[in-house]
């Protein structure tokens, strides 16, 4: 494993042309969202990716549970021409994990800030097994779901230090107010089916990260045998938002494997 340290075309698009696709040497790129975020956190990735001649789709993430959300992706990614490089973020990292065995197209995994588990293990798990997150004491009182359960939201007055503190204040509260909440039983559900284990990944996160200890992340992707792990000095949780080129960079690596 190497690291080094360093400082959409829309759906309707992706999929009306099978033929141009299979004409064309580079993978389709699927992003995946993560909790308190929605598929806007890729914009400056999209950016990138597009301008270099990447079809890009942000993936929905209904963020209900591993299983039921992984469904959702993975028809996605199924129903798209070609192989396809599938990207995740945060809680993310668990869905595509799952994905992945649903959609052999998929040719290489991308974490971003994001959980790699192993079958049987969760994200909350996850988080505790290192210290250093502080996302507890920064939720919400949860919202009480109708069907049972509970949504969980960050505090929009604690958003900017605990997800996003590399990322200009102002920005960070227009990502506070439109963060979409995940259920928690999703955080509790263990992963089945760890696709890491036999498609290539990479992993990218901050050394500043909130959310998920630093020490976590970088412990699934020495167990992933990462193909390629870079951590951005002072990153938060976002580092998709704050070092786009660099998460962008990571994702083509990906995408001219052999």
């Amino acid at each position: 494993m190497r690291k080094r340290i360093i400082g959409g075309l829309t759906l309707a698009a992706a999929l009306a042309a099978p033929a141009a696709q299979a004409q064309s040497a580079k993978p389709t790129v699927v992003l995946v969202h993560g909790a308190f975020a929605d598929s806007s956190s890729w914009n400056g990735v999209i950016t990138i990716l597009e301008g270099d001649g990447y079809t890009v789709v942000a993936a929905p993430n209904p963020l209900r549970g591993v299983r039921a959300d992984a469904e959702v992706v993975g028809d996605l990614v199924r129903s798209i021409a070609g192989p396809v490089v599938l990207v995740g973020h945060s809680y993310g990292g668990s869905v595509i994990s799952e994905a992945a065995e649903r959609a052999p197209n998929v040719k290489a995994l991308v974490y971003v800030a994001a959980f790699a588990p192993e079958a049987g293990e969760t994200a909350l798990g996850l988080t505790g097994k290192f210290p250093g997150s502080t996302l507890a004491p920064a939720l919400a009182p949860p919202v009480r779901l109708a069907g049972g359960g509970n949504d969980l939201y960050i505090l929009q007055a604690r958003f900017h230090d605990q997800f996003a503190a590399d990322v200009p204040e102002a920005e960070a509260r227009l990502m506070a107010a439109g963060q979409r909440p995940i259920a928690d039983a999703a955080l509790s559900e263990g992963s089945t089916a760890p696709a890491w284990k036999h498609v290539p990944s990479w992993f990218i996160y901050g050394d500043a990260d909130r959310n998920i200890p630093p020490a976590a992340l970088a412990f699934m992707a020495d167990r992933a045998r990462s193909r390629g792990t870079v951590v951005v000095k002072g990153a938060s949780h976002v580092v998709m938002v704050s070092n786009a080129p660099a998460v962008a960079g990571l994702i083509e690596r990906a995408a001219t494997a052999r």
